[in-house]
């Protein structure tokens, strides 16, 4: 028996296959190829018409790995443990519950914000918004189900039915529908709503930036979900590499860090329109050090063009005495240009383009690989990816940040004005008051440090 036939069959003892399979990218390769397969016949009537019955023929691409990950089993057992942040007891019983308030399924859940994590700035006499995304496989299906349960959460859009509020969720912004100012067990909570592709291809490709730059800094993972997870450390090693461009040979961990955090925040539209607290990102990191040590030191042992200076450094040192180097090598560098995330590298790829002058064609020839030559490379940069490293620190620095803002500035503006039409114009002027509110209470708080 060939071993292809003996994998069917092993897989067929297993149990019976539904005549009329719902198809569902989720599922593992080999039982959605199964399910493409023609029904087969029960046992006796097939051995009563065919002695020796035959089973269908494989489709082609049937050896052809799986990237679906549909089981926590599927990834090794310490795989993304860094994404885990450790906070307190109460904090965790107080955030697990607001889950259990939702009938339709959700099936990868994150908390963060400065409802979940200390920023450093205290509001006097009520507590922050916890801000969470959720992360669900059927958009429609999932607001159908809440509707039902919670319908005063939305905005008039409601009223239009879970079509309309799906086609908003999917086709404006950055893919994510926020409820903002639900209560929840006594807690006031925003909620974010987002197809599970939609978030992992953010995550692995930096096409919008938007969620994938939130998380860039510590979250709560309530929810797990194994292919988040293997997309969610891409987007940690893919912000650690664009922060090295960014960053000159020596550094520091709180120069890394910082520069990390700003990414997501480079080319949002509220830091210019006084709709944010302009000394965020410094807020933090120095308040949030050792979550940011506990999510990116594991990626930085592993990567070969960065290191800690001293071996010795403990967590227990200064962020800002605690040095690092890279290796400024130009094909190190290239490499690391070459494993930036596919959308954000073809933006930076045509800056150059453009510099260089390069026709389309030479310019195909150069950068055009396959998926197979990808894999078959290795991903290695070549003559365009080493030209690009070696145009001096600046030019990098420039391009690298004005592809950033290109990305995220206008999926953030449009998200910004679909809370109009998601939130309501009362709750969205309530919720820009607040960020306004805060950026005149920073501003005051640095001049006041300045006069003293």
């Amino acid at each position: 028996m060939t071993p292809v036939v003996l994998r069917f069959s092993k897989l067929f003892r297993l149990g019976s296959i539904p005549v009329r399979p719902t198809p569902s990218s989720y599922a593992p390769r080999h039982i959605w190829k199964l399910h493409q397969c023609q029904p087969f016949s029960s046992p006796s009537s097939s051995s009563a018409e065919d002695p020796k019955p035959k089973l269908p023929p494989p489709p082609p691409d049937f050896d052809e790995p799986d990237f679906n990950l549909d089981s926590q089993a599927v990834l090794p057992p310490t795989f993304g443990s860094n994404q885990h942040m450790l906070i307190d007891d109460a904090v965790k019983e107080w955030l697990r519950p607001l889950l259990w308030q939702f009938r339709a399924p959700v099936r990868y859940a994150v908390a963060y914000g400065s409802g979940v994590f200390s920023q450093g700035v205290k509001t006097a006499g009520k507590k922050p918004m916890v801000d969470l995304i959720f992360g669900v496989t059927y958009t429609q299906h999932w607001h159908s189900l809440n509707l039902g349960q919670h319908r005063d959460h939305y905005s008039f859009l409601g009223t239009l039915g879970s079509g309309a509020v799906s086609y908003v969720q999917d086709n404006l912004g950055a893919g994510v529908y926020f409820n903002p100012y639900v209560e929840i067990n006594g807690t006031l909570v925003k909620y974010g709503v987002v197809n599970i592709e939609t978030l992992c291809r953010d995550l692995s490709e930096w096409d919008t930036l938007y969620l994938a730059g939130r998380l860039q800094k510590p979250v709560k993972i309530l929810r797990d979900d194994p292919r988040v997870r293997l997309a969610y450390q891409i987007n940690l090693l893919s912000a650690v590499r664009v922060a090295l461009l960014l960053l000159p040979t020596h550094f520091t961990e709180h120069q890394l860090y910082s520069t990390i955090t700003g990414i997501s925040y480079l080319g949002d539209p509220r830091m210019r329109l006084y709709a944010e607290n302009p000394n965020k990102v410094q807020n933090i990191v120095d308040n949030q050090l050792g979550n940011f040590r506990r999510l990116y030191t594991p990626l930085i042992e592993q990567l070969p063009n960065v290191r800690f200076v001293h071996d010795s450094s403990t967590w227990s040192e200064s962020a800002q005495e605690t040095a690092l180097v890279q290796d400024m090598d130009p094909v190190k560098r290239g490499n690391m240009v070459r494993r930036l995330p596919k959308s954000f590298r073809e933006k930076l790829y045509f800056q150059y383009q453009r510099k260089f002058a390069i026709p389309a064609l030479e310019f195909e020839k150069m950068v055009g690989r396959t998926e197979d030559e990808e894999r078959m490379h290795k991903r290695q940069g070549g003559e365009f990816e080493r030209r690009i490293v070696t145009g001096g620190a600046d030019d990098i620095r420039s391009k690298v940040g004005s592809v950033i803002e290109s990305t995220i500035g206008w999926p953030s503006a449009s998200q910004s004005m679909k809370g109009v039409l998601t939130a309501g114009f009362g709750k969205s002027a309530k919720y820009v008051g607040e960020k306004v509110d805060k950026w005149r209470t920073a501003i005051k708080s640095t001049v006041g440090r300045k006069d003293q």
